[in-house]
């Protein structure tokens, strides 16, 4: 028993991957197992690895912390238990209803732009109203709006999109934050970020004059003014479909809304 204890405790991942989450959420010990109903020096000895957990308590305490899909089955694989979210291709048979509902909801939203990207700023579909976007900033939408296509990396690098904002360096920050915050629960972002980073301004603090941060940007019919609002799945069990979002872009003002509408 003690041989089996010190092996475990120096070189099982879960003794760092489960303290770790729970350090993200900002939870004691005693607060996570009285989420869970274990008592806080059977969870003290599982995050030491005096003890094993079993794959339910495992899952319980990962459902608990909220912890990303993805983290979840690294924290199983870790601990020696299978997967327990699948990762399948938005192309899968499976997830053929998954796909109606997010080409109707692109649809209803044009002729605003709309986009679905996953975790890592990579495009996956886009509307109409995009190309509509794209053409009037000038650039190639059949180019730029390829699946794979990173809107991060062609926001934050010097050259892209960037270069035809009004408030560059206010949108770049507001960006820059966000895919901070997102690089916690996507590890595909971290290395993208590493990249970007000499790229990035210092933070920027948005003018209050607004409810929204507004980017606008140089177009052909002027001076266009858009926000952004996103759609997520709810509770979803599979890796691909917890990591995308819909960025639909709103109109704000009058004149680029007719301007998408006749682009």
């Amino acid at each position: 028993m003690n041989t089996f204890t010190a092996s475990t405790s120096a070189t099982s991942p879960v003794t760092v991957l489960l303290p770790q989450l729970r350090r993200e959420r900002r939870l004691s010990q005693l607060e996570l197992s009285l989420r869970v109903g274990v008592s806080q020096r059977h969870l003290s000895c599982i995050e030491t690895g005096r003890a094993r957990p079993s794959r339910e308590m495992l899952i319980a305490l990962l459902d608990a912390l909220d912890a990303p899909l993805p983290r979840r089955n690294e924290a199983l694989l870790a601990a020696g238990y299978a997967p327990h979210y699948p990762r399948r291709s938005l192309d899968d048979p499976d997830l053929g209803a998954v796909r109606e509902a997010l080409r109707r909801l692109l649809d209803a939203h044009d002729p605003a732009p709309a986009l679905v990207l996953d975790g890592g700023w990579n495009l996956v579909m886009a509307n109409r109203g995009a190309h509509r976007l794209m053409t009037l900033l000038g650039v190639d939408a059949e180019a730029m709006l390829q699946p794979g296509f990173n809107l991060l990396r062609a926001c934050l690098q010097p050259g892209g999109l960037r270069a035809l904002c009004e408030n560059e360096a206010e949108v770049c920050a507001a960006l820059w934050s966000r895919a901070q915050h997102e690089a916690a629960h996507f590890a595909e972002l971290k290395p993208l970020l590493e990249e970007l980073r000499p790229h990035v301004p210092q933070r920027v603090t948005p003018h209050a004059h607004t409810p929204l941060l507004h980017t606008r940007l140089r177009s052909s019919a002027g001076v266009l003014s858009l926000f952004s609002a996103f759609t997520s799945f709810g509770s979803p069990l599979d890796v691909t479909l917890a990591s995308l979002r819909v960025e639909h872009f709103f109109p704000a003002d009058a004149a680029t809304r007719r301007a998408l509408a006749d682009g």
